[in-house]
């Protein structure tokens, strides 16, 4: 299955793929939440896909299977800085204050990956390689812009899948329910070594 890590300088190069990750995110929120907003055109966006984020896609045939999208935590857009951020400072109704132990951090060296997901309709025969691929991804996009670490909004277990096979994370924050689903922040600490 193909991985690729979108850009405002690149999706140009990969037709309807960001328009389909758009689409992809917006059933699964549709799912969880009965009023997915922002909405066009059945594609979920937020404040915080802007130029300065990357999206990474993990794909089959021009379906989307997996996605996320990774911030630089020193971004800002009007009031706006990263999801987690926000949520801790009280500016989203959508997520708690408290995903963090301790303060948010902005760092030109820390990225936020957020909008984690992967599709229902993967199988659950393919779910754990496919997760894999995205974290991957997501690990090697995030140093290639400068990252050495990443601090994410995971479901639950995703510590103990990363850490299984030999990625560096902590927990950051106390499990949460969202939408019936236990989620989890952490930091992923970008070695200089991936496999």
């Amino acid at each position: 299955m193909p991985v690729t890590t979108l850009s405002f300088d690149n999706m140009h190069n990969h037709g309807r793929l960001f328009a389909n990750l758009l689409r992809a995110r917006h059933r699964m929120a549709a799912a969880c939440l009965q009023n997915v907003q922002p909405e066009a055109n059945g594609m979920h966006f937020d404040q915080y896909d802007t130029p300065a984020s990357r999206w990474v896609a993990v794909h089959r045939d021009g379906v989307v299977l997996a996605g996320a999208r990774l911030t630089p935590t020193k971004h800002t857009c009007g009031i706006y800085s990263y999801m987690i951020r926000d949520a801790q400072r009280g500016l989203l109704d959508t997520l708690p204050k408290t995903l963090l132990f301790g303060r948010a951090p902005v760092h030109p060296e820390i990225w936020e990956g957020a909008q984690v997901f992967v599709s229902d309709a993967v199988p659950a025969c393919d779910r754990l390689h496919v997760q894999m691929q995205l974290i991957h991804e997501m690990m090697l996009s995030a140093r290639a812009i400068g990252a050495a670490s990443v601090i994410a909004l995971m479901p639950e277990q995703s510590p103990h899948l990363v850490s299984g096979v030999g990625i560096d994370c902590d927990l950051v924050g106390p499990v949460h329910d969202q939408c019936g689903q236990r989620s989890v922040c952490v930091r992923i600490h970008l070695a200089a070594k991936i496999h």
